[in-house]
């Protein structure tokens, strides 16, 4: 198995809680010797200067890059663009450049368009990783262990780029796939983006009615599991559903042809039709793994 690289420089372009909670990762693995980090926000740089996610403090995203053999770009998808356009010139000809956004096809279309010359460098990256909780104070160095990162890859990109991208991926304890852009948008607004506009949905829905407050008192775990994904940061997801619009409005009419389906079912008193449908939805959730392992929160199987 090949070593695992160490790099001298981590340019952070977003030092929030992915961009934080993978320098974290990179020290404490000892992957890393230095992270100089770049924000918007002069309080967030600041902040992750005294947590210790990044050792300099750059002033411009073009400086963060300056020397760094590994860039990670962790801002809103909607950004991603110009912070291409903003480091291209500073990127050094071997360094390893990734971000970790929730979409791919626009982000590789931007790097196309703006990256140009150093789009063999770059390996789009989406960790399944987060939490409600966004910015730097909740960086965890153990966020990515134990989950899943998809890499996607352009045909540019060059093959030891991506070898070297798994391989720090993998020593920070995530498990490591391989799809094009567009089969992760299309997987993606399925079982993530999809099931966040529902979500959103959900929330408002109930928010619109007089009684809200007092319905809300009365939900019991189910609702919070169910609900627990709308307290999600808005801006993130604003940028994700419009950036993966169609794919996720595909998935959003799949999704009323089973409603519809189900609301015929009830509207006919059909009681055999309603329980077939819901023991079909029943039965592959318990088949369902995550990452391909098993769900500790599904009810056992029966034999």
């Amino acid at each position: 198995m090949r070593p695992t690289p160490v790099f001298e420089q981590l340019g952070l372009i977003g030092c929030g809680l992915m961009g934080g909670s993978f320098a974290l990762a990179l020290k404490q693995a000892g992957l890393v010797r230095r992270v100089a980090g770049y924000s918007k926000s002069p309080s967030t740089l600041q902040r992750a200067r005294e947590l210790g996610v990044i050792d300099v403090e750059a002033p411009s995203a073009l400086l963060a890059v300056s020397g760094a053999d590994l860039v990670l770009i962790a801002v809103p998808v909607a950004a991603t663009e110009d912070t291409f356009k903003a480091i291209r010139h500073l990127v050094g000809p071997e360094a390893l450049v990734m971000d970790v956004g929730s979409t791919k096809g626009d982000v590789v279309a931007a790097a196309r368009r703006s990256f140009k010359d150093k789009l063999a460098q770059f390996v789009p990256a989406h960790p399944i990783a987060g939490k409600e909780c966004a910015g730097v104070d909740h960086a965890d160095a153990r966020l990515y262990h134990g989950c899943q990162v998809i890499l996607t890859p352009t045909p540019e990109t060059r093959t030891a780029q991506v070898d070297r991208a798994r391989q720090v991926w993998t020593a920070l304890g995530a498990q490591v796939r391989q799809m094009s852009p567009e089969a992760h948008d299309a997987a993606y607004a399925t079982v993530s983006h999809l099931p966040h506009l529902l979500a959103f949905a959900a929330m408002n829905a109930i928010g619109a009615q007089p009684q809200a407050q007092e319905f809300l008192e009365l939900a019991g775990p189910g609702f919070r599991d169910f609900t627990r994904i709308a307290a999600s940061d808005p801006s993130v997801w604003r940028d994700i559903l419009l950036a993966n619009q169609a794919e996720v409005l595909a998935q959003a009419r799949h999704f009323r042809a089973a409603l519809d389906t189900l609301e015929d079912a009830m509207r006919r008193q059909d009681a055999a039709a309603l329980q077939s449908l819901i023991r079909q939805a029943s039965e592959a959730r318990a088949r369902w793994r995550l990452g391909g392992q098993a769900d500790p929160s599904a009810p056992p199987e029966s034999p």
